[in-house]
């Protein structure tokens, strides 16, 4: 799966290594073939989303910012 409008040499398949919880934001650390991406996004987020350790997902890397779409 690849999201269509982003263009695909920024986005890395891997599975979620680590999730680093807070109150307001999360550290979530994927592992991709590559090696590890991690983003910051709002805990809020990481519940939406059903992240958990192991969870497939897409990291989308921008100039400033990673995003994570789950598989």
């Amino acid at each position: 799966m690849s999201i269509q409008a982003i263009n695909v040499r920024n986005q890395f398949k891997g599975k979620v290594r680590e999730i680093i919880r807070g109150d307001v934001v999360s550290e979530v650390d994927v592992e991709t073939p590559w090696g590890i991406v991690t983003s910051v996004i709002t805990t809020r987020s990481v519940d939406d989303l059903g992240l958990v350790p192991g969870s497939d997902v897409v990291a989308l890397v921008k100039s400033t910012e990673v995003s994570i779409a789950k598989l």
